[in-house]
């Protein structure tokens, strides 16, 4: 019998801002445990790891008396270190996913790339600045932390929508799918799928 191993991250990180601690498995069934101070967010959070099968802990604390910024952007770099540290080489693993994902009136497209190369291209246009007390511009800056953090391009594009909720709620079910169809192991293949030889 062969141990697989487990592909699990673990990171901690503490400013003067945020205290946060995020504990990952790729290899999950979507169980979640996630406080991070930001009710929005924790409801985003969840709906990513639940659509993209990932056991996810996050415990965060921060400084949400002045806004909700520094706590969402740190959660986003200590996700996307949790994917790095998870992933290690990235061998065996697809690299490439993708996924479309409607919510009522809203669609919205995800491809992604553990590429080592992070890069963010985001064209998702929402009129409301808020959803409740949650800032909609933030949603991007979250996303900026995962994919420089993870080393991960990443593509989401807004192909209609009105309601600003539904438009947040696709864009973070999405990215649950393609991640896990980028981490998901690659049948038959030896070491990374690069021509390079590695990423």
């Amino acid at each position: 019998m062969v141990d697989t191993p487990t592909r699990r991250g673990e990171v901690a990180r503490q400013t003067s801002e945020t205290e946060i601690r995020v504990v990952l498995d790729l290899d999950g069934t979507g169980t979640v445990d996630i406080s991070t101070g930001v009710g929005f967010m924790d409801h985003m959070l969840t709906l990513f790891a639940v659509h993209g099968f990932f056991d996810l802990l996050i415990q965060a604390k921060g400084d949400t008396h002045i806004d909700d910024h520094h706590t969402v952007e740190d959660i986003g770099i200590c996700l996307g270190q949790a994917f790095a540290q998870a992933l290690a080489d990235k061998s065996g693993i697809n690299r490439y996913g993708h996924a479309y994902v409607p919510m009522d009136e809203t669609l919205a497209r995800t491809c992604v790339d553990f590429s080592n190369r992070p890069f963010l291209h985001y064209d998702v246009r929402i009129s409301d600045q808020k959803v409740g007390t949650f800032d909609t511009a933030l949603a991007g800056e979250f996303l900026r932390a995962l994919s420089l953090h993870a080393g991960l391009t990443l593509h989401v594009d807004l192909l209609h929508g009105e309601n600003a909720h539904h438009i947040i709620e696709a864009v973070f079910k999405s990215l649950g799918r393609a991640m896990r169809q980028a981490v998901s192991p690659l049948a038959g293949l030896v070491g990374t799928l690069s021509s390079k030889g590695s990423l």
